[in-house]
């Protein structure tokens, strides 16, 4: 690192100690925009992204709620509203176990420059709880979320800050959520991204994250004269953006052969077809089951166990041979072992649908290769971008079709790819996402809080 960073990563890692990932996400940030500083000087000297590292606002807050049993359960809210420079704070809530204020400060800070690439007017946040929703009854997510809800409510709107889902939030969490909000607000507005689409939601919203990896992908293929057509392509995850990449990668013609949960994944070596991803879809979002009944179900499929802690060790799921690879679970799945495998088995296209999926050794052993590498917060930026046009339709009280908000979309992907292709070739490194995206985000944010003052 240059001398900037290296200043800067020191002091970020004394305000902040024990945020790994907060670290790893603002060191990729700073390490691209070197190139930026050194030739606007205006920007170091207003601390621009000193004050995009530190949030706007921190919202800590208990949860307490009732299990079945009747016992009294506590956990931990946040809310994370980092930066509101070019519009309401925007991002997901997550409720997992593994929920931390560090963890979504890496969320949050991520969420500023992918909700700049969209060019919505979108700032960025994110939240959550340590709450674990699986296994739990109807009743006590409900009860849950209408505990959560009362005290959010207090500091969200829809000029001000507008939750979606994320992992662990979903239709079902993102309704009970909205019904308190509603009660408590006394009022019906589009507070809340990711509804019932009898209620104010958008056409393609849960299929937005997946479909938008996917176009990604198709676009970093089209500069060199390619398309997914025939494509083997390696699919981790089988949640709500994995599910939909495998369906969009379907309609362009490649073939998925893989999907994971937390107790392994599945490699079918016949591909996923419609039939089968059908199937996946009623295990994971009706029955709620695991990843292993499909290889149960179907014989073409090897089910391998997950024998590793998560960021330990190699996932075999990426030790096979593909072209195409496009990590949907989570955050730091793919460490450096990993994209030694993926590139030794042939992979040169990986599209992120997840946050940072990759640790920095990996990303820098893909940039190395000269492999189409799109980092998640260009590459999985449709998610964020459809629940902005869930926001714009909740504001005229109206609906697009299906078809127009599929095609504004695919429109905002292929201007996202243009946008970070053109900014990297203007920073001097042409081909490298990650900088086009670090950058063309970074100069969308700093220009507005340049314009607005020492806010």
């Amino acid at each position: 690192m240059a001398a900037y960073a290296t200043s800067l990563m020191e002091d970020v890692k004394a305000k902040n100690p024990a945020e790994p990932e907060f670290h790893q996400a603002v060191q990729e940030v700073a390490e691209s925009l070197e190139l930026v500083l050194d030739k606007r000087p205006e920007y170091r000297s207003a601390r621009i992204l000193e004050r995009i590292i530190e949030p706007e606002r921190v919202i800590l807050f208990r949860v307490p709620w009732v299990s079945d049993q009747g016992e009294v359960k506590v956990n931990r809210g946040f809310r994370v509203e980092m930066n509101s420079a070019i519009g309401p704070y925007k991002g997901g809530l997550r409720f997992h176990p593994s929920v931390t204020l560090g963890m979504l400060k890496f969320l949050a800070f991520e969420q500023v420059f992918k909700n700049a690439l969209t060019t919505l007017p979108m700032g960025g946040g994110k939240g959550g709880s340590d709450f674990d929703p699986k296994g739990k009854s109807d009743g006590e997510v409900m009860r849950f979320c209408q505990s959560f809800m009362t005290e959010l409510f207090r500091h969200i709107g829809p000029n001000t800050d507008v939750p979606a889902g994320d992992i662990g939030v979903g239709g079902r969490e993102i309704g009970f959520l909205f019904g308190q909000y509603k009660r408590l607000a006394n009022e019906f507005t589009g507070v809340l991204t990711g509804k019932g689409l009898n209620w104010g939601g958008s056409l393609i919203r849960p299929e937005a994250t997946g479909y938008g990896a996917v176009y990604f992908a198709a676009e970093m293929l089209g500069t060199r004269g390619e398309t997914l057509e025939g494509k083997t392509c390696l699919v981790s995850g089988s949640g709500n953006v994995a599910q939909f990449t495998v369906e969009k990668l379907l309609d362009l013609g490649a073939k998925p052969v893989t999907l994971s949960d937390s107790n392994g994944y599945i490699y079918d070596e016949a591909g996923i077809d419609r039939d089968k991803l059908g199937f996946v879809k009623e295990l994971k979002n009706l029955r709620r089951g695991r990843i292993k009944e499909y290889a149960d179900r179907y014989p073409s499929a090897v089910f391998t166990p997950l024998v590793m802690e998560p960021g330990r060790g190699t996932d075999p799921i990426w030790q096979h041979k593909a072209d195409c690879a496009f990590p949907s679970a989570t955050q730091n799945e793919i460490n450096a072992e990993d994209a030694q495998n993926l590139l030794r088995g042939g992979v040169y296209v990986i599209s992120e649908g997840a946050n940072m999926p990759t640790e920095p050794a990996g990303v820098e052993l893909f940039l190395d290769a000269g492999i189409l590498y799109g980092p998640g917060k260009a590459a999985n930026a449709g998610g964020v971008a459809t629940s902005g046009l869930e926001m714009a339709q909740n504001s005229m009280r109206f609906s697009w079709s299906r078809e127009e908000v599929d095609e504004r979309l695919h429109g905002i992907m292929k201007n996202i790819h243009a946008r970070c292709v053109v900014v990297a070739e203007e920073f001097g490194t042409p081909g490298n996402y990650v900088n086009g995206a670090n950058i063309a985000g970074f100069l969308k944010v700093a220009d507005a809080m340049l314009d607005q003052g020492i806010v």
